[in-house]
């Protein structure tokens, strides 16, 4: 099942990297765009492309079974960690999975591409990305928590091409609805599995981005993807 098409901020010079970003549950690509039109304003990124998927609309048992914007069905708040909708899941890796290669066919190097999200998009990229086939430049999550644990290491590549690739999370303290302690763990999780995960903590923040954490996210971002400048223009 499809969603509304992705909204994409187009890279102002020569396209040398992408970042896809997934919204939360509920949400919608919309939501995201800002950050990438902040970072345009302040000449940040201008070699990047932003890609802001939008999810299908699904009954969210949550929600009453209700249809709303899901990258996964969520069947209780309270264990969030541990109810998890495997097939909704792995359809939803497929996906990403899907606009990872379309930017392969475009000549973007898996080296320069970084997914990332937040909430429930956070979650469904840290899991998409730590079992990528290809070599990620980056993976993020803020506000996020791990998605099959007792399964996530079956599903990695034999290779585990993204072993070495850093994973940054952010989290509030104070966060009411995924509960900063499943950030930690999933932070402990994926280090004592061999990842490297520079973890986060924003003091007082509840279920929301913070501008701090954007800033630190932006350094993460400048740090994964470098600008190419005169090597990017001479197709070097």
């Amino acid at each position: 099942m499809a969603g509304p098409a992705a909204l994409v901020v187009p890279a102002l010079k020569k396209h040398t990297a992408t970042v896809i970003m997934a919204h939360g549950l509920g949400d919608s690509g919309a939501g995201w765009v800002s950050l990438a039109e902040n970072w345009r304003r302040r000449g940040r990124f201008e070699e990047v492309s932003f890609i802001f998927p939008n999810a299908p609309s699904i009954p969210i048992t949550v929600n009453f079974g209700m249809k709303m914007p899901g990258w996964y069905d969520i069947t209780t708040f309270n264990e969030l960690a541990q109810a998890h909708d495997e097939p909704g899941i792995l359809r939803s890796r497929e996906y990403f999975n899907s606009l990872i290669s379309k930017e392969l066919e475009k000549g973007i190097p898996s080296s320069r591409i970084v997914l990332g999200g937040f909430s429930q998009g956070g979650a469904i990229s840290i899991f998409s990305g730590v079992t990528c086939p290809h070599k990620l430049g980056g993976i993020f999550g803020l506000s996020c928590y791990l998605l099959m644990q007792g399964k996530i290491r079956d599903l990695v590549p034999k290779e585990n091409p993204n072993k070495e690739t850093l994973i940054f999370m952010g989290h509030g303290d104070q966060d009411p609805l995924v509960k900063y302690e499943w950030g930690t763990r999933t932070a402990e999780i994926l280090k004592e599995w061999g990842w490297k995960v520079d973890f986060r903590t924003y003091r007082g923040l509840v279920h929301s981005a913070d501008p701090k954490e954007i800033d630190d996210l932006e350094k993460y971002l400048q740090e994964r993807l470098p600008a190419m400048g005169d090597s990017a223009q001479s197709g070097l």
